[in-house]
């Protein structure tokens, strides 16, 4: 019933055999023609890249119609003006031509079709590499029809590095333009707009470029600029733009702190060209935006009363503050620089001369860097005393105080063995007992010391609007401790802490802000350099409003304890035996303290020299710390300059005008400096109760003349203050037009 299967046996050169799938020539064959499908697909994806994305413009170029160029303009940066209004950073109209070198070689290429040369080309190099064969520079100043040759028909040619265009071209193509001139006159701006339509790719625009009419003056405060470079170039702005101009960059001061405020709204123009490259018209503008206006809290004439006498010294630093407000009036830094030697970029020799001795370092902002404070840092000592009710405390000096090995001498014991006997908090700060401060904070203990120092922001960065504030170093603070694991608050480093030695580090205006809030009775406000900032359309950004961090009354200190603070540094500077007897002034109350911190200084021993005051004692204005680096005591030394400084100051205020004028950089020098003599007509001119301007003039003080003998500085200042210094790159370059591209390292200070 069932069937019987029976296999029959395959015989030799049945089809079957060789049509099985599995066999080793039919999967060759598989694999050939898939990878030929690949190789296909590549070839086709390859060539539409380069006909639609590479050679795009070309064959746009061929359609017969407009096209329209979209470029994108940069915003204009706002001025910076002092508190009065005087502008301190502003921007001049500079006409520039600037070089499409995407769109000259199109319209090259356009007009040479049936070139030998350019077929040769072509046939040698291949077509989808014309741009990176073909020399653009040649195309630019080749013959009497190539861009060169036709500006020097209307007399607007002028030499141009070769070298940057060519690597220009092959960086940026068109994207970003090549800025072939920055130096037209009126005239020659009018000249080529009278011909730019018959230029292809060669485009006339005003930018703005920013200046600083007063020189140097504020340098350190105002900072500089760095132009754009390709790494500034978003990724979106490469689709969203043919032509791309890119912003300015603040790199330090102001012009970085505020940078984002000072930047305006970018602009964009859409140009309408027809087939053959020439400018048709504008088919849409968005005009750029202006940034934010920047009021400093400076006060200009101040900044150049301060700068020129701190150019007695040949490095040091001051501030002077509004001890009601917070606000910075002045602050200078000697040796300083020329921001204008940054517009639009400086030369390689200008920057090696900044930099060939770091000593100097011309662009630290010194009044916001760290150093020894000495003496000075017995005034936060007294306050951290004050706050655990030590204000009334007597301590005894004998000399000097021991804690096991080490021994802390008082200056008079150093001097001649001597000793202050047992001193009041007052007396103290008068003589600079150093056995007393060192008792006193050990009595409270450091942790009462790092508490009191830090509530006035010793050890900690103010918050003032500008970059690279230093915080300092408050030994026991969590940042010492943090930076010195295992480390103890000793004794003898708790008294090292007092006086300012060891490692305490302090700046000019942490040590002038302390001062100002002992001056106005306990109100500590935070230090402002910037007043307000305003935009274009009149918005308020930073509103003109002290910040009060902190009241020292009402944290716990005593009227009057802390009446016993401001005391003491009045008798430092007015009772015979204190230590900052030359800040005296006749029919002026100054109170003072002085600061003499040894230090190493280019591998010798050496000293910080300061000075903080305030003045006048009943109802104080100004606080005035000054630092010398390289000095004798800080009395000998910054005493005569705080001295200088407040005789200006007062002047200002009885009517006398402070000259002001276009400041040159000062370079400073690395010279000991062992003690500044008043000047003898100023002196006479204070004894005789006579105004500084009738004793120099005899007239009624229009001018502010009678000023400059008080500030013009000792060392002349480098260059000439008549007029603003505006140094830009010039290579030298051959007949050809080719120089060897150097870069330029404008780098952060």
């Amino acid at each position: 019933m069932h069937a019987t299967t029976r296999s029959i046996p395959k015989q030799a050169g049945d089809a079957s055999v060789t049509s099985d799938p599995m066999q080793p020539g039919y999967r060759i064959r598989i694999y050939l023609l898939t990878a030929l499908v690949l190789v296909g697909f590549g070839t086709l994806l390859s060539r539409l890249h380069e006909f639609q994305i590479q050679r795009r413009n070309e064959f746009l170029n061929l359609v017969p119609g407009n096209r329209t160029v979209t470029i994108r303009e940069p915003g204009i940066r706002g001025e910076i003006t002092d508190r009065n209004g005087i502008t301190l950073a502003r921007n001049l109209r500079k006409y520039e031509v600037t070089f499409n070198l995407d769109e000259i070689r199109d319209a090259y290429l356009a007009q040479h079709q049936n070139s030998p040369a350019l077929k040769r080309l072509s046939k040698e190099a291949g077509s989808s590499r014309k741009r990176e064969e073909m020399d653009i520079v040649a195309i630019v100043k080749d013959g009497k029809e190539s861009t060169i040759g036709r500006l020097k028909d209307l007399g607007l040619a002028k030499n141009f590095k070769a070298g940057d265009l060519r690597t220009h071209f092959l960086t940026h193509g068109g994207l970003i333009p090549f800025s072939y001139r920055t130096d037209l006159t009126y005239e020659e701006f009018a000249k080529f707009a009278e011909h730019n339509l018959a230029l292809p790719g060669v485009y006339l625009g005003i930018r703005p470029q920013r200046q600083y009419p007063f020189g140097s003056l504020a340098s350190h405060v105002i900072g500089y600029l760095k132009q754009w470079e390709k790494g500034d170039v978003p990724e979106s702005s490469t689709r969203g733009f043919n032509h791309y101009i890119g912003d300015e960059k603040g790199i330090a001061g102001i012009e970085a702190s505020m940078d984002a405020l000072l930047h305006g709204l970018e602009g964009r123009k859409t140009i309408v060209k027809d087939e053959k490259g020439r400018t048709i018209g504008m088919s849409d503008y968005t005009k750029p935006g202006i940034g934010a206006k920047v009021q400093l809290a400076l006060d200009a004439p101040k900044q150049f009363l301060l700068e020129n006498i701190l150019r007695r010294a040949g490095r040091a630093a001051g501030v002077i503050m509004d001890v009601n407000t917070g606000e910075v009036l002045a602050m200078a830094s000697v040796p300083d620089y020329e921001p204008n030697a940054f517009v639009p970029s400086i030369s390689l020799e200008r920057w090696k001369a900044y930099n060939s001795n770091p000593q100097l370092s011309p662009f630290t902002n010194r009044a916001i860097s760290a150093f020894t404070p000495g003496s000075t840092m017995k005034i936060p000592t007294a306050l951290s005393g004050a706050l655990q009710g030590m204000a009334n405390r007597s301590f005894s000096c004998d000399g000097y105080v021991a804690y096991g090995d080490h021994k802390v001498g008082c200056w008079l014991w150093n001097k001649s063995k001597g000793s202050h006997g047992s001193l009041t908090l007052s007396k103290a700060i008068q003589q600079s007992c150093n056995p007393y401060f060192n008792k006193l904070a050990n009595t409270i203990g450091w942790r009462n010391m790092v508490e009191g120092c830090q509530m006035v922001n010793i050890g900690k960065r103010t918050g003032i609007e500008l970059p690279k504030e230093d915080p300092g170093i408050l030994p026991g603070s969590p940042a010492w401790r943090a930076a010195n694991p295992g480390a103890v608050m000793t004794p003898v480093l708790t008294a090292f802490l007092s006086i300012g030695q060891g490692d305490t580090m302090a700046t000019p205006l942490q040590l002038c802000a302390v001062t100002s809030c002992v001056a106005n009775g306990g109100k500590y406000y935070q230090p402002r350099i910037v007043r307000k900032v305003v935009s274009e359309e009149g918005k308020i950004l930073v509103a003109d409003q002290p910040k009060l961090v902190v009241d020292l009354i009402q944290a716990g200190i005593k009227p009057k304890d802390f009446e016993l603070i401001r005391h003491g540094m009045w008798m430092a500077a007015n009772v015979p035996g204190g230590t900052a007897s030359k800040v005296k002034m006749p029919h002026l109350e100054v109170a003072a303290k002085t600061g003499t911190a040894q230090t190493i200084d280019n591998g010798k021993k050496s000293n910080n020299s300061w000075v903080i005051s305030f003045a006048p004692y009943e109802n104080p204005k100004f606080a005035v710390c000054v630092l010398v680096q390289n000095a004798g005591s800080g009395g000998g030394v910054c005493g005569p300059l705080v001295h200088l400084i407040y005789s200006g100051l007062f002047a200002q205020d009885e009517g006398v005008k402070l000259p002001l004028k276009p400041q040159t950089e000062f370079a400073g020098n690395l010279e000991r400096l062992e003690a500044i003599v008043l000047p003898d007509d100023l002196l006479a001119a204070i004894d005789a109760n006579e105004s500084l301007e009738s004793a120099e003039t005899g007239e009624t003080g229009e001018t502010g003349e009678e000023m400059d003998a008080v500030m013009h500085p000792v060392r002349p200042a480098v260059g000439d203050n008549s007029a603003v210094p505006t140094p830009t790159l010039t290579p030298e370059i051959d007949d050809e037009g080719t120089v060897i591209p150097r870069a330029i390292p404008v780098a952060e200070p």
